[in-house]
């Protein structure tokens, strides 16, 4: 061993080292790549101190000056890197070795000014490890080992791809030792990927438990956990004690109720920053703080001084959980207690977590708040201070507290100082260990039996009886008896205490409730094994449609017909049908033996034809109407009404009102969508002037824009051009004079509101658009002659 490192473990009082230790110290390992499992405090940070140290030091006593790291240890928490910092610190202190940590909830910029200075171990979590490299903080160059501590840890929280990336970017030539409790598949596959000829070194014997814990499984009620873990702590009075929880939120009660009983608490769970975490473990090592409530979190390499006492408040959700929670304890050859805090209906989870773990445990009960009292004599009794030397101010104190006080009552204050600054224990109620026997009902005593005017034939239960019997014969549950219910009628059995009450309840002719009638029989009824009446049949709600007879054709035999697709003329022409795809002949039944199904009303298909060089209908000479010559009336010479020469009335002449002559008077933007046949608002006569002719119901309103100067030219058309439009109207086309005005219209202008054509507030005429904006412009635009903004044509 190297004399640096020997002396420094020395130092620390390592007499004789653990056996994982003298493992992973062979020489015949030094160079060799290591996979190795141990048992919880076995010594595993130090092992692999010392694992490592010929690899970084060589023949030399020290390390030379600080500058890229030489090793790398990555651990699953902060609390554990912390943890191993701490150890490596005073290993390597000898040797010179400057030990950097990277964890969350640090400050990153501490850390990268601490790596700039140069180190020559880096300890810390994987995502901290891998962003520092992603930022070029950490250079991994000279790396010549890497640790994994808790590697099946960091797998279960899903650190996988972050190992992965370290050990990529890591040299090739360096050396790579996984240290875990166990060692899943998972590890296995990692070793066999990033490991060189792997050595496997375990000291965990299969079959064996921890020999300095021993296991508790405590029964309790299920109310009576939160007493039970007071009890616990006040029992065994342990220096330092932890109490796991499977939720923060029960982590933060636990606290609080014990701190209301005055025991010195901490917490330590993934809530708490970084500082608040590490706070608390240094309180629980100065001996502030007595007893820590934590997750799982603190279940993976937490080294607590003088822990003699696990607690599972929650039972841990599998044998892994369960084997390092209870490794807080007996750690370094002490001994510990790991007490399982089990509800009654819970014992039988229990014995199988134990079953799996491969634990023998003792099961018990909590002590009881009379077990904790006495114990508390005992320990005053056993009290070393009996034992020390008496001061000359003490003597004299003593002989005054003599004079002055009685013996009985020097003892009883001696007592009760002792346990003012003790928690008072809970009181606690024992469970049973098995299921108390259900004790045999009682004799129902005098009775009087009834009969009652219902039975099986009107679907009669116990069920229904009770409460109506309960309901309407004001009756306690306790004074009915037995129910008998029979084919036509039901007996029942009323003690005779509540018989008078029971008979002035019923109404005229022993009516108890609507159709039941009760008759109180002269003698107790025999029940004789009499066959229970049929069952009448329910009520139908509703006739079934009758189902369809089956087809003789089994099913999957053929390809299922197409059914025929309805082809529709988009003229006038009827509905006509597609010529349906012929049937395949059907499959003959499997089993000859069988009887023929009856068969439906539908014709059977045709036979199919044989194909032939002739094309199908919808293809060749015979196509359908709308291919070949034979175009359909949308197409070719003979053109539908709406377009061509025989155009509907909205186009051409005959335009309707809208459009047109004959224009209707609903509003401004009603001209024309094209050049053809102008409208009223180019200047023609039969526009919207006032010398306009033409059959109305009275003389015309001036318009309110008449006299207005034209718009000859408007800064935005929003219409369209008209491309190579005629500049005559058609021929055919309706005189534009000949405009009519619909009967029983308003004339222009008479629209309320200030709308088109009447004169807005202030003598203004209004033109339709909000803010006083022409209709059919954006900019406020003034209108053209005649009243109307020009269309949009519509191409």
């Amino acid at each position: 061993m190297i004399p640096t490192i020997a002396k420094a473990l020395a130092e620390r009082g390592y007499d004789t080292l653990t056996e994982v230790q003298e493992a992973v110290t062979n020489p015949d390992l030094a160079e060799a790549d290591l996979l190795v499992s141990a048992q919880t405090g076995s010594g595993k940070t130090v092992g692999f101190g010392l694992a490592i140290a010929k690899t970084l030091l060589g023949d030399a006593e020290r390390l030379g000056p600080p500058a890229a790291p030489l090793a790398l240890v990555i651990a699953p928490t902060r609390e554990l890197a912390l943890q191993v910092q701490r150890e490596l610190a005073w290993l390597y202190a000898e040797a010179g070795a400057r030990v950097v940590s990277c964890i969350g909830g640090m400050d990153t910029r501490e850390e990268r000014r601490a790596l700039d200075r140069g180190a020559h171990i880096v300890v810390g979590t994987p995502g901290r490890l891998r962003d520092h490299i992603t930022r070029n903080n950490l250079d991994l160059t000279d790396i010549r080992a890497i640790v994994l501590d808790e590697a099946d840890e960091m797998l279960d929280l899903g650190f996988r791809e972050d190992l992965e990336f370290m050990l990529g970017e890591a040299p090739a030539t360096r050396r790579t030792l996984m240290f875990s409790a166990t060692v899943p598949p998972a590890i296995a596959e990692l070793a066999k990927q990033y490991q060189r000829d792997a050595v496997r070194v375990t000291t965990v014997v299969r079959g064996s438990q921890h020999a300095d814990i021993a296991y508790q499984v405590v029964q309790v009620a299920a109310h009576d956990v939160e007493h039970a873990i007071i009890n616990l702590l006040r029992y065994h009075d342990a220096p330092t004690a932890i109490v796991f929880a499977n939720t923060r939120a029960t982590v933060a009660r636990l606290a609080a109720r014990l701190a209301n009983r005055s025991l010195p608490v901490v917490t330590l769970s993934g809530e708490l920053s970084q500082d608040e975490r590490s706070h608390a473990l240094q309180a629980m090592r100065d001996g502030r703080a007595r007893v820590c409530v934590a997750t799982d979190v603190a279940a993976r390499g937490i080294d607590l001084p003088k822990l003699d006492l696990v607690i599972h408040a929650d039972m841990p959700t599998n044998t892994e959980a369960l084997l390092h929670r209870s490794g807080r304890t007996g750690r370094a050859g002490r001994k510990g207690i790991s007490a399982m805090i089990v509800p009654d209906k819970a014992t039988n989870k229990a014995s199988r977590l134990l079953k799996w773990a491969k634990i023998e445990a003792e099961w018990t009960f909590a002590p009881t708040a009379e077990d904790i009292l006495a114990l508390d004599e005992t320990r005053l009794l056993t009290d070393p201070l009996w034992d020390g030397p008496m001061t000359e101010g003490e003597a004299s104190f003593a002989a005054r507290l003599m004079a002055e006080r009685s013996p009985e009552a020097i003892a009883m204050a001696c007592l009760r100082l002792y346990r003012a600054g003790l928690s008072a224990p809970e009181e606690i109620n024992a469970p049973g260990t098995a299921a108390a026997p259900r004790p045999e009902r009682a004799p129902f005593g005098p009775s009087v039996w009834f009969e009652l005017s219902t039975g099986h034939d009107k679907r009669a239960e116990a069920r229904w009886l009770l409460p109506m019997l309960c309901r309407a014969g004001n009756l306690d549950k306790a004074h009915i008896g037995k129910i008998r219910v029979q084919a036509a009628t039901t007996l029942v059995e009323l003690a005779e205490p509540a018989v008078p009450g029971f008979v002035a309840s019923l109404g005229a002719g022993g009516v108890l409730e609507e159709d039941v009638t009760a008759r109180q029989l002269d003698a107790a009824p025999e029940f004789a094994s009499q066959p229970r009446g049929p069952r009448p049949d329910r009520p139908e709600r509703g006739e079934r449609p009758a189902r369809k007879p089956r087809s003789d054709a089994p099913r999957g035999d053929g390809p299922r017909p197409s059914r025929p697709a309805p082809v529709r003329d988009p003229v006038a022409e009827p509905v006509q049908s597609a010529p349906a795809t012929p049937t395949p002949e059907p499959a003959a039944p499997r089993q000859a033996e069988r009887a023929p199904e009856p068969k439906s009303e539908r014709p059977a298909a045709p036979d199919r034809p044989a194909r032939q060089d002739a094309k199908p209908p919808y293809k060749g000479e015979g196509k359908p109407p709308y291919k070949g010559d034979a175009k359909p009336p949308y197409k070719g010479a003979a053109k539908p009404a709406y377009k061509g020469e025989g155009k509907p009335p909205y186009k051409g002449e005959g335009k309707p009102a809208y459009k047109g002559e004959g224009k209707p008077r609903s509003g401004p933007g009603t001209g024309p969508r094209d050049t053809r046949g102008k409208p009223a608002w180019q200047g023609k006569d039969g526009g919207r002037g006032p010398d306009r002719t033409g059959p109305t119901d009275g003389p015309r309103k001036p318009h309110a824009t008449e006299g207005k100067k034209e718009w000859t030219k408007p800064k935005h058309d929003h219409s369209k051009p008209a491309a190579a439009a005629p500049t005559g109207p058609r021929p055919g086309a309706a005189d534009p004079s000949q405009r009519m005005e619909r009967p029983g219209a308003k004339p222009r202008g008479a629209s309320p509101g200030g709308r088109p054509g009447k004169p807005g507030p202030g003598g203004k005429p209004r033109t339709g658009g909000p803010g006083g904006k022409p209709f059919g412009t954006s900019g406020g635009k003034p209108p053209r002659k005649g009243g109307s903004t020009p269309p949009r044509r519509k191409d």
